[in-house]
């Protein structure tokens, strides 16, 4: 891969309204989940209940419901495409923190921002060590 080319990966818009309604669904703590993907194509969202302190400004996916949703997308025969959360009050930017936490080297990360009054940003990213690179959305 050339230095100036830059991923990209396709998201129904079916899956970017039902992960903005989510991020809606709690303005004040940040949400998260999975989206799961069949055949290298985003297929659903699995929303996973956040149990971290503050969950203003960290995530944490509550056990059980992670190693559940993991159960029925093996079932499903789906993978993890990417993992998503919300920043309620930042941009749409991987922190410190997001970077050194993220453990799953082979999914995206997805974040959305709810840092504009009325405007939604969602930006993609390839987790690495210890940077993130971003990679472009194209709406399906």
């Amino acid at each position: 891969m050339s230095h100036n080319s830059v991923e990209q990966i396709k998201l129904p818009r079916t899956l970017i309204n039902q992960l903005m309604t989510h991020a809606q669904s709690d303005d004040k703590k940040e949400v998260c989940g999975f989206i799961a993907s069949r055949h290298g194509l985003p297929v659903k969202i699995y929303p996973i209940a956040n149990i971290a302190t503050p969950a203003e400004k960290l995530f944490e996916m509550e056990p059980r419901a992670l190693i559940d949703a993991i159960k029925k997308m093996r079932q499903l025969d789906e993978e993890i495409f990417a993992i998503y959360h919300s920043h309620p009050s930042s941009p749409a930017a991987p922190s410190k923190r997001d970077i050194d936490e993220f453990s799953y080297p082979e999914a995206l990360s997805l974040i959305i921002s709810l840092n504009t009054k009325g405007v939604l940003e969602m930006r993609a990213y390839r987790m690495a060590t210890d940077h993130a690179s971003e990679v472009t959305i194209e709406t399906v």
